[in-house]
């Protein structure tokens, strides 16, 4: 909750386009690399979290469905962007992975 709350105050301070949720997770992401919290601090939330994932992705699946009659009109880049920006997600998430992974080995 404390990093949800610095990510809220980030995002009122700090003129960029960058959801709150964002600055929470790389301020959260920040004090674990440099041991400020401890792994184990935050397993048991995080397992639970993951594991409810799926339930969260019913409210936008419904707003799809809910919107169709102006999505059906368009389908074609909707398909194509969901499409490109899943695989750069993908990439660059990768990319950024197997980096920390190869940092993590050289300590």
């Amino acid at each position: 909750m404390v990093f949800a709350f610095l990510g809220e105050l980030l995002h009122l301070l700090i003129p960029l386009p960058v959801p709150s949720s964002i600055y929470g997770i790389i301020l959260l992401f920040l004090a674990l690399e440099f041991k400020i919290v401890k792994l184990h601090q935050v397993k048991e939330t995080s397992s639970f979290l993951v594991a409810i994932m799926p339930i969260m992705f019913l409210p936008p699946a419904v707003g799809v469905i809910e919107s169709w009659d102006v999505i059906c009109q368009a389908w074609l880049p909707y398909v194509v962007v969901t499409l490109v920006s899943t695989v750069v997600v993908m990439a660059v998430s990768g990319r950024v992975t197997q980096r920390l992974i190869r940092r993590g080995g050289r300590k």
